[in-house]
């Protein structure tokens, strides 16, 4: 009986012990799931199937929920997961911040932009609490928040990567920038200029040549040469002028070696994705993702998703699942300071990331933010997107 008392009541000590180094950790996902307005009582409001403007913040959400479930901790770390509807009526984020319901969190993870990228950028600044921006390619003016991490890498980030692409690949090469007038147009020409420039002149010869109409092979063919290399930075995001510059560069190709590089959102134009449209020309561009498929994640995130949703996991659901996976992990590591071991190498679930302090004013000691400067160089040929950089 004696020993029996002991043993318990050394369980009891060990069991209270435990729990006081125990550290739970509070783990937010938002996303505009506009699920007040596709639900009525709790029940569809069509029962043919979910709109599909609320497909991909569902999928991120998805994705992201798995990865949370399937987190390993070690016995004396818990995490709280919470998945909030940015579009809610009768929740919105105004509503949760004036009644703190969200000061408790200690990560916040977003599939947000515009004004819900801006509400939560300015609360995390106000709350010192780390917001990961996962989705959006946009600051949305953000300035001296260094607790705000953007993912998916901004226009510019891929000015930068374009450039020094060029700079370590075709630096002897001739070099064009097409482009049309246009607000970003313009923004993307005065980067690349001033990439081009840092060092008081021009580092590579780029020409620049404005098109206000269609391109016709006869015009571009004046421009190109024969016998070299001839680099095409296409700077637009517009459908129509890819189209246009690519049918220009796709006719003269036997004559005159093109590389054509577009925009980060060029492999989502259905021109590209036929596989006799540009048969033998590839068409290039930036991402801050590629994902080979072939880690133990990937069957991680394969299985769960298939066996929950009885259909493979989309780009969205990658998305989600990496952001929660990887960001969870670094604030168990790192629990007072996720900042700044972004870079953790030892951390990596499908990308390579490399975030980079951005300050808008070279005086100021303060990041606007943290964001990914690592970015894959992509080929579309013939309708298939593989890695060539």
């Amino acid at each position: 009986m004696k020993k029996s008392f002991v043993f318990f009541v050394f369980l009891a000590l060990f069991a209270n012990i435990l729990s006081a180094q125990t550290r739970s950790y509070k783990v937010a996902v938002f996303a505009p799931l506009y699920l007040d307005s596709v639900f009525s009582n709790s029940k569809l409001r069509s029962e043919k199937s979910i709109p599909k403007f609320m497909t991909p913040a569902l999928e991120f959400v998805q994705g992201a929920v798995i990865a949370l479930d399937t987190l390993p901790l070690n016995i004396n770390e818990r995490v709280e997961a919470f998945v909030y509807d940015t579009k809610s009526y009768l929740q919105p984020l105004s509503w949760l911040m004036k009644n703190n319901l969200l000061d408790s969190l200690d990560l916040i993870i977003g599939s947000v932009k515009d004004a819900d990228f801006k509400e939560l950028s300015d609360f995390s600044a106000k709350k010192n609490i780390p917001f990961i921006s996962a989705t959006y390619p946009n600051d949305g003016g953000v300035s001296q928040n260094p607790f705000l991490t953007i993912m998916n890498s901004t226009l510019k980030a891929h000015c930068e990567g374009i450039y020094s692409y060029i700079l370590q690949n075709h630096g002897t090469d001739k070099i064009f920038l097409l482009k049309k007038t246009g607000q970003q147009e313009d923004k993307i020409a005065a980067i690349i200029k001033a990439l081009n420039e840092q060092e008081g002149k021009s580092l590579l010869n780029i020409q620049t040549i404005n098109i206000d109409s269609t391109i016709s092979p006869f015009y571009l063919k004046k421009r190109l040469d024969s016998t070299h290399q001839n680099i095409i930075i296409a700077g637009s995001l517009d459908e129509n002028f890819a189209k246009n510059i690519t049918d220009a560069a796709y006719s003269i190709k036997k004559n005159y070696p093109i590389t054509l590089i577009g925009m980060p959102n060029w492999d989502g134009f259905k021109i590209f994705s036929k596989k006799d449209a540009y048969k033998d020309f590839p068409v290039h561009f930036t991402t801050p993702y590629y994902n080979a498929k072939t880690n133990w994640y990937n069957t991680i995130l394969t299985t769960e998703y298939t066996k929950r949703f009885k259909t493979k996991p989309t780009d969205m659901a990658y998305r989600g699942f990496e952001t929660a996976y990887l960001f969870t992990k670094l604030l168990l590591k790192y629990p007072d300071n996720v900042s700044a071991h972004l870079n953790d190498r030892s951390i990596t679930v499908f990308n390579d990331f490399n975030f980079r302090p951005v300050y808008s004013k070279k005086s100021s000691t303060i990041p606007d933010y943290f964001e990914n400067k690592h970015l894959y160089v992509m080929k579309i040929l013939n309708g298939i997107v593989s890695r060539e950089w």
